[in-house]
């Protein structure tokens, strides 16, 4: 009886092995055959006119295009090279006297809603919705200024090297992301489309959401309370007292404690005391400016949940 279970298991494992085998063998074979130098490639017949001056081997081929989500031949939204470029008959019958219909370089002759209109022809709805009217849209920004369609990878959508791609025109910003206070933005952990939407949005500076505190508080959750004894400018706008992409002053403070305080709160009391040259034992002005200045008492700057209705919990210090 043994002897059989033992025959009958061998059997069995031989024969699994041999399935195995054979399913290898048959997707070997399957397996597609690599496209053209350069990752360019037919997608529709209409293409081959291109081709045969842009291919892979020519002065100025189309790029990776090939292996980009405009390039995928099985997708039946994919376009060809005339859905962006226009037909552009002169300058497939005389590509030296005529250029394409529709340019998407720097120096293009082609204006910029012209260029827009083509992308806005399929990417339209969604996070496009609120194109029409925004920023970008009215200081006429070509879809081509910020993306590159003939690249494997897009770099303003790759968090190392989208920074690049904004502040080539967001100057002021780009000094700021220098400063020692600031988002990790430029090690990549943060990019600008965290907080912005360039497409388009409803609350100011492009905010990813309807409000500046709506958007910061995506990542900074523990100051959005609600507090019993809420901070005035904290439920007001969080860049009242912060610049967000960068500062000298610790925390990406606008200025320095007392003086950020004393935008709002008056110069009275000690609220408005400075340091001075008093002798030794007084306490004018001493700790108003020292190490954290006013949080030094006022820890719970952004409110607090002390229950009691005391000093020390309305003036955020406990």
């Amino acid at each position: 009886m043994d002897f059989c279970c033992r025959l009958i298991l061998s059997g069995c494992l031989a024969a699994t092995l041999s399935f195995f085998v054979f399913v290898f063998s048959l997707g070997a074979q399957q397996t597609p055959a690599a496209g053209p130098p350069g990752g360019a490639r037919v997608v529709s017949a209409a293409d081959k006119d291109c081709l045969q001056c842009h291919g892979p081997k020519s002065d100025q081929p189309v790029g990776d295009i090939g292996v980009t989500k405009h390039g995928t031949a099985t997708d039946r939204r994919t376009p060809d090279c005339r859905s962006c470029h226009g037909d552009s008959g002169a300058h497939i019958a005389d590509p030296k006297a005529a250029k394409t219909d529709i340019q998407y370089h720097a120096k293009s002759s082609t204006e910029p809603a012209k260029q827009n209109g083509q992308c806005l022809a399929c990417h339209r709805g969604g996070h496009m919705i609120l194109w029409p009217g925004s920023p970008h849209q009215s200081q006429e920004v070509t879809c081509g200024s910020c993306h590159k369609m003939h690249t494997p990878r897009d770099p303003v959508m790759t968090k190392t090297q989208q920074t690049q791609v904004c502040t080539a025109c967001h100057k002021q910003q780009h000094v700021q992301l220098k400063k020692p206070s600031r988002h990790p933005i430029v090690e990549g952990k943060v990019r600008c489309s965290d907080c912005h939407n360039p497409h388009g949005s409803a609350g100011p500076a492009l905010m990813a959401r309807d409000t500046v505190n709506g958007t910061c508080f995506k990542c900074h959750a523990e100051k959005r309370g609600p507090f019993i004894w809420n901070h005035q400018p904290v439920t007001e706008n969080c860049a009242l007292c912060h610049e967000p992409h960068g500062s000298t002053v610790a925390s990406m403070l606008k200025w320095r404690q007392p003086f950020l305080c004393q935008q709002c709160h008056e110069i009275t009391s000690h609220r408005g005391a400075i340091p001075s040259l008093t002798a030794p034992g007084t306490t004018t002005g001493i700790g108003s400016t020292l190490a954290r200045s006013c949080v030094n008492c006022h820890t719970n700057i952004h409110g607090s949940n002390n229950p009691t209705n005391s000093a020390g919990s309305r003036s955020f210090r406990r």
